[in-house]
């Protein structure tokens, strides 16, 4: 079981930035794939960026050069680091361990989310 507490959200004027933090309990997640997530008003959760226990990330197009997902697995820490920030990036972010491709279905686990509101 691994329990997922996110920090760091805020509201920040556009242009402005921020870091997201995931701190892990419970269990290691250093065979994890670890991911952030974005849910806007009114729209379903997408993925933001993720990272895989090798250090490989992936962004979803509207991060791609402003966003920056790391891991460090001595703190059992996920961050995300957030820059040149838009409206458009407003919503709970939840952050997600994955281990389904290789623990199995039920080793799949999010947070509570952090809210970030970008606005003037």
């Amino acid at each position: 079981q691994v329990q997922l507490v996110e920090s760091g959200g805020g509201l920040v004027q556009p242009g402005g930035s921020l870091r997201l933090s995931c701190a892990a309990s419970g269990s290691r997640i250093s065979d994890y794939v670890m991911g952030w997530y974005r849910r806007a008003p009114g729209r379903s959760r997408v993925q933001v960026a993720a990272i895989t226990s090798g250090g490989s990330t992936t962004y979803a197009d509207p991060g791609k050069g402003r966003f920056a997902i790391s891991r460090d697995n001595a703190k059992n820490t996920v961050y995300l680091q957030m820059t040149s920030l838009k409206p458009d990036d407003t919503g709970v972010y939840y952050c997600n361990a994955d281990g389904r491709a290789t623990m199995g279905p039920e080793y799949d686990y999010w947070g509570q989310g952090t809210q970030v509101t970008v606005s003037s």
